[in-house]
Formats: C-alpha cells, structure tokens, sequence
C-alpha cells in the first residue's frame, strides 16, 4: 500500500509517500479501504518531535479515519465487508478500572490511532461506525476527533448550560468550530475569538454570537465590555502559554475554564489568589469516552452539526496539507483525499 510518512522529525518537508506492506487483520479486527483522512494539530506535534522512545519509524500519522471495509476477522459478525464506516481513534486497554467505568480517556495505557494516512488500515473491529449515506468521506473524515473533544470539554467537563457566556478561542481551528456548533445547541451564547474579518464572518455563519479578531487591538477588553465586566461563565481553552494568563482573568467568579491543547506553549502562569478567591475550576480534557462519542455523532448524523471542511487535498499532495495546517490560515478541518469515491 502507499502511505505518507516520515522517518525524522522536522518539518512538511519530512512527509514522503511510500509503498509499506498492506496491514494483516488480527483477531476482532477489520482491513478498513481508506477514502479519506483528516489533519489535526496532532500530526503536527508528533512530526515536529523531538522524537522518543514512542517512535516507529517511519511513522505514519492520521487519526481521523473514513473508508470501506474490505476484509474482517472471521469473530467480527457486527459489521459488514463493504460498509462505509468512520473510525472511533480512541485506544484504550479495556480492562482497568477507568475503563471498566466507561471512562476510557483516563485509562493509563490510552493513546489515539495513527495511520490514516495510507490507503489501507487494520483496526478493531469495535471502534468502527456505519456513516448514513449522505455524510460523504471527506465529510465523515472530518467529524470524529474534533466534535467528541469539544463535546467532552464543553458539555461533560464544562458543564455548559443555557445563558452561559462562552468564550471560545482560536475559532478557526477544527475543535474550536466544533465547539462554537455545540455550545449554541446547549442554549449559550458564544464569543469567538480568531485571526482575520474572513474567519471572523465564517464564526458568525456557526453560530457565534460575537466574534473578535486578535489581531486587532485588546481583545479581552472587549470580552469584559460584551459581559458587562461581568466575564464568561466558560473558556474553551486551546491555545495554550498565550492566553493561559487571560483566559483566567476573563472568567466569572465560579467561572470555568476547560483546556484541551497548547498550539503556543505547555507552560501556563497561574495566579493562584485569583484562582481560589474566585473559585475557579481549571479542568483539564482529552478527547471522550466511548459513550460521549456515540452521543455526539448521534447528533452530527442527525445534521444538527456540521463537519467545517477548509480544504481538500489529494494524497500526492499531502505535503502541502500539512504545511496548510502548519501555516495556520485554514478554518476547519484540513482533509486529504485518499480514495477516489
């Protein structure tokens, strides 16, 4: 099979595509024909590196999976040979006690898929997920790491309610626009914030009921004019070391801030009086439980939400796909085209 990867860290200079041995189905799993993959920050980091002992190279990225099954092992009997199919990435031991809970994001042995990125995958057969007929590939390939983050941070972690003021930042990114969908269908109002007037109007066309642009004077005095200095009940935080400080600044007393990434930095300065006198909750998230993913693409097939697609790519071009993301000027998801259907 062809596949994109790299063998060291480093750049989208790095990504080449290579004939690899097509994937040998074990017990429980199935041989998925991929149509289409998405990007996300993810791929970035782990080609970027510095590289560690979690490393096998060459490493093949890609954890937002669509395609059609093509073989199963003789023990699956859920899912059919020429299915078309999304795939849940999370991977989880299945039997500790996080996971025996229906918490599998906490278990100590979790990770996320990799390997999208090639024409062929061989997954377990119980992470797959039939896609209605009018989600096409590319669309499907878009959905499942973004909206069970934003679901799990907002509804689970954040505990959004109607009337909150939400503060999502970095809106142009995959997780964020599915952030901005979900927290309105909670009943919130939303205030997005992003980089540019084109991805300030896209925001609105979501569902933002505010959008700011940070690129163009003090936008937190903004955020405190619009909630009466009041501040937000909820941050959706992604951005990292850049807004850590802020973010918290900008919350109500008893005001939340939930964070799912760090695009600027690991490292976050606390004010830790502002964070017991108002009684704040920092919560960290990580992608979902099994439960909270069925529940979200329960709502997506249903059309209440919808995949944000920034561009198309095809698999020779995978690349440029990747600088695209790394450029920082998309809105949504980036998403490569591997299949021809």
């Amino acid at each position: 099979m062809k596949a994109a990867v790299f063998y060291e860290c480093g750049g989208p200079e790095n990504i080449q595509i290579v004939d690899l041995p097509d994937p040998i189905i074990k017990p429980n799993e199935a041989l998925i024909q991929i149509e289409a993959a998405a990007l996300n920050h993810h791929d970035l980091w782990m080609l970027r590196g510095p590289a560690d002992s979690s490393y096998k190279f060459p490493y093949c990225g890609g954890s937002d999976i669509a395609g059609i099954i093509v073989k199963v092992d003789d023990d699956v009997t859920h899912v059919d040979v020429g299915a078309r199919i999304l795939v849940n990435p999370n991977i989880s031991c299945g039997v500790c006690e996080a996971c025996l809970a229906g918490e599998e994001s906490l278990c100590p042995d979790y990770d996320i898929l990799a390997g999208g990125f090639a024409e062929l995958i061989a997954v377990p057969a119980e992470k797959l997920m039939g896609i209605p007929d009018g989600l096409s590939f590319n669309e499907a390939a878009a959905v499942p790491l973004v909206f069970q983050t934003a679901w799990r941070a907002l509804v689970t972690q954040g505990q959004v309610r109607p009337g909150n003021d939400v503060l999502v930042l970095g809106a142009s990114g995959g997780v964020a626009s599915a952030a901005i969908q979900i927290a309105k269908l909670a009943g919130a109002r939303v205030i997005a914030v992003t980089s540019s007037p084109d991805k300030m109007e896209k925001a609105v066309q979501l569902g933002a009921d505010e959008v700011l642009n940070r690129t163009a004077g003090d936008y937190w005095s903004e955020v405190r004019k619009m909630t009466n200095n009041r501040g937000v009940d909820l941050v959706v935080e992604s951005v990292g070391a850049a807004t850590w400080v802020q973010s918290m600044q900008s919350l109500v007393k008893g005001g939340t801030l939930v964070s799912f990434g760090r695009t600027t930095g690991r490292i976050g300065e606390t004010n830790i009086s502002l964070l017991f006198w108002n009684q704040l909750r920092i919560i960290g998230s990580t992608m979902s439980n099994n439960r909270e993913f069925i529940d979200v693409m329960k709502i997506v097939f249903q059309g209440k939400l919808t995949p944000v697609i920034d561009s198309v790519y095809p698999f020779a071009k995978t690349q440029a796909a990747f600088s695209h993301l790394s450029s920082g000027k998309q809105f949504g998801k980036v998403v490569i085209q591997i299949g021809d259907r």
